[in-house]
């Protein structure tokens, strides 16, 4: 029986001893990420024109638009999905400017440390289409999508910007929904004198609709990762958007300066920050449906749910106790 106790407590104490461990390295974590979203302004960015082989200074969210509206496009080791996305993209892209010349456009695509072909993908489509429509930021090890997204939002030239994933799941026309709540948005009180780009505001795409048909043909994991996901996601940014992990959402160029300023996780849970952001902001948020197919590649599997609970513990920690502050 003393056998037995003396085993009991030894597995109490470690598990007292994991339980203070990973509290103090979240802390830490949380703490070393107190001031992390001003670290891109130390360093100046470049784009490389692949023609000419010159650096082109990147502009800074801070600068005036000079493009209607930029498309961000995170980038892991896509040689295979994403030369068909950006197809289907730059051409719905050159037929609306081709309609409408006051209609430009840049896409911006962010290699986030690839280890494939996507960097020499990336810039073929930049020697097709110019150094001006079409981008490439290198960021020279994996970061993370949150990371590769926010620093193509803190680089964009449009007065509206639109993050999309790089495997073409949301049909890039489906943008006009989300444009035209926007716009619709920014005249609702009256600020129609006012450029789109001077108004803080957000639309999410939603696939919340599409939950039912999801629920039968996803895989197992994916919908238990999902619904524990939701949860979580409740505790730590509130009720109100169905589904945060949409990788569609268009932000005013006023809205993204306030989020992409402020935003200091780098994977998976950015968007459960950028929501969080946005009450903060009083930002409006309009969720609007959108047309989604699941493309095979996914990178989300098991071994992300630790990494995601680990980010909202971190978000939740770094702003409860006032260690990350918003700049307003």
């Amino acid at each position: 029986m003393e056998l037995l106790w003396t085993i009991a407590e030894l597995f109490f104490a470690l598990i007292l001893v994991l339980a203070s461990s990973f509290l103090s390295a979240m802390f830490l974590e949380a703490y070393r990420r107190r001031n992390n979203n001003n670290r891109h302004i130390d360093a100046p960015a470049f784009f490389e024109d692949p023609k000419s082989l010159k650096q082109v200074p990147c502009p800074y969210l801070v600068d005036p638009a000079e493009k209607y509206i930029s498309l961000i496009i995170p980038a892991f080791n896509e040689e295979h999905r994403l030369p068909a996305a950006l197809d289907e993209t730059i051409n719905y892209l050159q037929n609306r400017a081709a309609k409408d010349k006051s209609f430009t456009y840049e896409v911006i695509i962010v290699d986030d440390g690839s280890a494939d072909a996507t960097k020499k993908v990336a810039f073929d489509f930049v020697r097709k289409y110019s150094v001006d429509n079409v981008r490439v930021i290198l960021l020279g090890r994996n970061h993370g999508k949150g990371e590769a997204i926010r620093k193509g939002m803190l680089h964009a030239r449009g007065e509206i910007l639109l993050m999309l994933d790089a495997d073409g799941a949301t049909k890039v026309n489906d943008l006009e929904k989300l444009e035209n709540k926007v716009r619709a948005e920014d005249t609702k009180d009256g600020t129609s004198g006012f450029r789109i780009a001077d108004i803080p505001v957000a639309a999410f795409g939603s696939r919340a609709h599409l939950e039912e048909k999801a629920l039968a043909t996803r895989k197992w994991y994916r919908n238990f990762l999902m619904k524990g996901f939701h949860i979580v996601v409740l505790l730590a940014a509130g009720p109100g958007i169905r589904d945060t992990q949409c990788g569609f959402k268009m932000f005013t160029r006023a809205a993204a300066r306030k989020l992409f300023t402020n935003i200091r996780l780098k994977r998976w849970c950015f968007d459960v920050e950028l929501v969080f952001l946005c009450k903060q902001f009083g930002i409006p948020v309009q969720e609007i449906s959108v047309n989604w197919s699941e493309i095979p590649g996914s990178k989300v599997n098991l071994l992300s749910i630790p990494n995601m609970l680990w980010e909202l513990a971190l978000m939740s920690v770094g702003y409860r106790t006032g260690m990350w502050k918003i700049s307003y």
